[in-house]
């Protein structure tokens, strides 16, 4: 018997206990399916007593539970102060995540984003040329280290509709080294 001949039988037996483990997998499912009901879990629901119902009779409302609330991690004046001791220098290589979508030459084409040169104290959504989102030529003022530090921290949050895909930077000490490199771009 050749290697040929030994590979049409293992493939013989292998297509044959396919189709009958399949086969059998397929009844199991049908007969659960019709003993059991639905395949899942039920969760418990709360009872409600007849004396918590309205006169009515419809079921009660209950009132939202008011959560703590959870003290922010993450401040956007204190990583732009910080931005004041950062490293420059690592912040451009930050940048490089960047430089995808963005030029920071003075002068540079605009990318999928604009031109970052000179972005600290320059009007939002006023680089020539770029085709800003709605919701960022409505944001109006001009860019702060605050205001960059926000934004580029969670761009979706701080421009809910913006164009810009990036998730981020929550890094606050990574933020500081970019915002430091951003301001040197006069």
């Amino acid at each position: 018997m050749d290697s040929f001949e030994f590979s049409k039988i293992a493939g013989a037996v292998l297509c044959a206990l396919l189709v009958i483990v399949g086969f059998r997998t397929g009844l199991e499912i049908a007969r659960n399916a019709q003993e059991e009901g639905p395949v899942g879990y039920t969760l418990p629901m709360p009872e409600t007593a007849q004396s918590d119902l309205p006169a009515d009779g419809a079921a009660a409302v209950e009132a939202p539970v008011d959560l703590p609330a959870i003290p922010p991690s993450f401040n956007a004046d204190e990583v732009a102060e910080a931005a004041a001791g950062a490293d420059a220098e690592t912040g451009a290589k930050i940048f490089n995540k960047c430089k995808a979508c963005h030029s920071a030459d003075q002068g540079g084409a605009n990318k999928v984003g604009p031109n970052l040169w000179g972005i600290v104290g320059r009007a939002k959504a006023s680089h020539a040329g770029f085709n800003y989102s709605d919701a960022l030529q409505a944001k109006g003022g001009d860019w702060t280290l605050p205001d960059l530090a926000a934004f580029l921290h969670n761009p979706k949050e701080y421009v809910p509709g913006t164009k810009m895909i990036f998730p981020g930077i929550s890094d606050s000490a990574e933020l500081s080294d970019l915002l430091a490199y951003l301001n040197t771009l006069k």
